[in-house]
């Protein structure tokens, strides 16, 4: 799926229905802008299953009918948290991507932006969206929590489509393997970190995240790249130094004139 492709597809409207009431007027939109920053505060603290309207509408101080005006119930409003903090991170990595740099290097970017920004406010949040997923990829009977695993695939698959881009890039110019299914190339990525952010949670072992996406991308970089890389990177080279010799200085290897 392409990074275009990625921003118009969001969750089906059968997984998640539309928001009850859309907002008319500054009034109206500032209120839902109020409801979803205070449910992104309840839902980091409590979790979903432990989350509720009335503790959302008492932290605004207003009625819990006044939430169900903008939004059909919990499920709706946890979806829209989780989409909406998708989006912040979705949004951070494709303005900061350098894409002119090689794939391995956009690669360390993606890979620490993913550990910043799902660490910078604290780990409710990373708890809330790590522990839904687990909990969406198990069966479960049909109805509201069906529904709410069905929202979540999309999000988690609108959420993934900047490295599903950028690894097909890399397999396109030849810098990333082309025998492995993207989506096992993507879960390589995803697994590690998920592990590393699990144990911020759970253990409270603290990262230094520069230092961890070096090292992570050290030890996947192997694993990701094309099988011939290193030797077309020194046949390259090779080609290059005769190319100087045959030109009559070595400068021509650096580059320069």
């Amino acid at each position: 799926m392409s990074r275009e492709d990625a921003r118009l597809d969001p969750p089906s409207a059968a997984a998640l229905p539309a928001q009850r009431r859309s907002p008319v007027g500054a009034k109206a939109e500032q209120r839902v802008k109020d409801i979803l920053r205070a449910s992104r505060a309840v839902f980091a603290e409590r979790g979903y299953e432990r989350a509720t309207t009335t503790e959302i509408a008492q932290r605004l101080g207003i009625s819990e009918a006044t939430v169900f005006t903008y939004f059909r119930g919990k499920r709706e409003l946890c979806m829209r948290v989780i989409g909406d903090w998708y989006d912040e991170i979705i949004e951070a990595i494709e303005s900061g991507l350098p894409r002119e740099r090689p794939i391995r290097d956009q690669l360390e970017f993606v890979v620490h932006t993913h550990l910043r920004l799902f660490l910078i406010q604290g780990t409710g949040l990373c708890e809330l969206v790590l522990s839904e997923g687990r909990k969406r990829e198990a069966p479960v009977a049909r109805g509201e929590g069906q529904d709410f695993g069905a929202a979540f695939v999309d999000l988690q698959r609108r959420y993934t489509a900047p490295l599903m881009d950028l690894l097909a890039r890399g397999q396109a110019q030849g810098e990333v393997r082309q025998d492995i299914p993207l989506r096992l190339l993507r879960s390589l990525v995803f697994g590690p970190m998920e592990h590393m952010l699990w144990e911020v949670i759970i253990a409270g072992r603290q990262i230094q995240v520069d230092a961890a996406a070096r090292d992570l991308v050290a030890l996947l970089w192997p694993a990701l790249q094309a099988p011939d890389q290193e030797l077309k990177a020194l046949r390259r080279l090779k080609a290059r130094v005769a190319e100087a010799l045959d030109g009559g200085g070595m400068d021509a290897v650096g580059g320069k004139s």
